[in-house]
């Protein structure tokens, strides 16, 4: 419990490298996570050659951790592996569609969340990075991925070199609904983003982007909406390519 009430991001690892067996342990442990069905609707590449994660470094918008880690793990949602062995016992598979898609990408994500905790509590630090469903297509082609696997999360994994502040959480009050969902007002939604919006940190970014809110570093700079909306293109097209929606 306390190692993820204290948990932070790490960026920056030793040199030190994670062995075999620790990490086939915490995969192994990972995969305990529920799954759809039992079919375990996942995949985990392992990327440790240097020349490799070069590779996969303009994917993720070259961030450091990439090529600095020890260990970067690409979480897959893969109905490919299921699909052969439905094909390999003559039954036939139906899960080149949306809905499987979801299914095995929820798959992943609960055996990544796993993942995390349990080398956070080993003593390694973990960086989510969010960039895979960017460029799923570039991932697919460096890591060889078949139809019907699609990347979900990347994880740079490694023993920390660093101890950043913790960031910030929005209140329970601001995420929990009891019984049914109450609709934000104007005056929740100002008590929810307070401290969010006070810290220093945030005040020095809103001067330093010359914007009139924090909400406008996300809309404006960070998450445009033309942004979103072209990376929603290429992940319609990858999904299409992927064998998990039809032209």
């Amino acid at each position: 419990m306390d190692s993820i009430k204290n948990r932070r991001t790490i960026r920056k690892y030793t040199s030190q490298d994670i062995p075999n067996d620790l990490l086939n342990e915490l995969l192994e442990d990972a995969f305990r996570a529920s799954t759809m069905g039992n079919m375990q609707l996942y995949s985990v590449v392992v990327t440790r050659d240097i020349a490799m994660k070069k590779k996969l470094s303009p994917a993720h918008f070259h961030q450091p951790m990439v090529i600095s880690a020890p260990v970067v793990l690409t979480f897959c949602a893969d109905f490919n592996r299921f699909s052969k062995w439905c094909l390999y016992r003559k039954a036939e598979p139906g899960y080149d569609n949306p809905i499987s898609f979801l299914n095995a990408a929820t798959d992943a994500l609960l055996v990544t969340q796993n993942f995390c905790t349990l080398a956070e509590e080993k003593g390694l630090g973990i960086c989510y990075l969010g960039t895979t469903v960017y460029n799923p297509d570039q991932i697919i082609e460096i890591l060889h991925l078949p139809k019907l696997v699609m990347p979900i999360a990347t994880i740079t994994v490694g023993y920390p070199d660093e101890q950043p502040e913790q960031p910030d959480r929005l209140p329970l009050s601001g995420i929990v609904h009891e019984e049914i969902y109450h609709d934000y007002t104007r005056e929740a939604i100002d008590s929810i983003y307070a401290y969010k919006e006070s810290l220093p940190e945030n005040k020095h970014f809103v001067e330093i982007n010359h914007t009139e809110t924090l909400a406008q570093i996300f809309t404006d700079i960070r998450y445009k909406k033309s942004d979103n909306e072209n990376m929603s293109e290429t992940l319609h097209a990858t999904l299409r390519k992927q064998g998990f929606e039809k032209d």
